[in-house]
């Protein structure tokens, strides 16, 4: 049974070792040519990444601005559709009121002639020829 506790000492320089091992990992690791490769390779997917992005939102635009276009253009075409109907139930309206107007002549004519004949008839049975 060897188990021993390490004293306050022991404890101390073997964290300052350890500490002194990691501070030595990072510096090589710094140092390292292929890590400042991989870091310039890392930063130039991004700005590809990037570039990507903003060629997409700019079709994105593009796309959005000839939506906007083309519903612009639908809206037009539909209000000279509907001006269209306007002016042919406008057209249709007058013909109708014409044609109305008419009948309306022409009943009252038909029934002139008719009050025209019974005054007439009237006044012949009074004068009895």
């Amino acid at each position: 049974m060897n188990f021993r506790v390490p004293d306050l000492e022991e404890r101390q320089s073997s964290a300052a070792a350890a500490k002194k091992a990691m501070l030595e990992k990072f510096r090589a690791a710094s140092a390292d040519p292929a890590a400042a490769e991989r870091h310039a390779a890392r930063a130039a997917v991004h700005e590809a990444r990037l570039a990507r992005m903003a060629e997409r939102e700019a079709a994105k635009k593009a796309r959005e601005a000839e939506l906007a276009a083309e519903a612009a253009r639908a809206a037009e075409l539909a209000l000279q559709q509907q001006r269209e109907a306007e002016k042919l139930e406008a057209m249709l309206a007058a013909e109708q009121a014409e044609q109305e107007a008419a009948l309306k002549v022409e009943q009252k004519a038909a029934r002139d002639a008719r009050y025209a004949a019974r005054k007439a008839a009237k006044k012949e049975r009074r004068r009895g020829y």
